[in-house]
């Protein structure tokens, strides 16, 4: 019963981790990564479509990807879906290649986006704790139940805060090392 507890606590702070990583990607460094791009969206015969289903995205060199659309009349579709979307980026066609250079980031914006980081970060630790406080109160809820001691509760409760500080640690190096690609020229 409290194994089973530990456990789906510890699978849901996975999908946090996991989360979080997902959130990181989509902030984008100086680099180039075809990642950035995961979040744009194609009208592709009138349905949204994620960008990855319609060309291929490949990192040219460290400030350029390279797109390369499977359906030749979409070119402009991708193009347009790029330039709208809120990255800040302005693709260039050549034939039947888009090039997406990357623009060097400004001291502001290297800062606005280690404060993006941060507030990432931070909901994170957020959602790890909470999922501490849900697993803390199915034990509680097994004590009033009577079906584990007071004993078997305070080693629960232990084992779930020694797995949120495992966790919201690993959210802290993710954070780290984060700001530091941020911030290297």
């Amino acid at each position: 019963m409290i194994n089973e507890i530990k456990q789906d606590a510890q699978e849901r702070m996975k999908k946090t981790l996991e989360a979080l990583d997902h959130a990181f990607a989509k902030i984008r460094t100086g680099r180039a990564h075809p990642s950035i791009l995961d979040s744009v969206m194609v009208s592709y015969y009138g349905a949204d479509t994620p960008l990855r289903q319609v060309a291929n995205v490949v990192a040219e060199d460290s400030r350029t990807l390279a797109l390369t659309v499977f359906d030749k009349s979409m070119i402009q579709a991708v193009e347009k879906a790029i330039m709208t979307s809120d990255l800040g980026l302005n693709p260039a066609t050549a034939g039947t290649t888009i090039r997406v250079p990357m623009p060097a980031l400004t001291e502001e914006t290297r800062k606005g986006y280690t404060k993006q980081a941060r507030a990432e970060a931070e909901n994170a630790r957020v959602a790890v704790r909470n999922i501490r406080r849900d697993a803390i109160a199915q034990l509680k809820d097994l004590v009033k139940e009577k079906e584990i001691s007071e004993d078997e509760e305070r080693r629960g409760q232990d084992d779930v805060q020694k797995l949120t500080d495992k966790f919201v640690a690993e959210i802290d190096k993710a954070l780290e090392a984060k700001e530091s690609d941020l911030m290297a020229v």
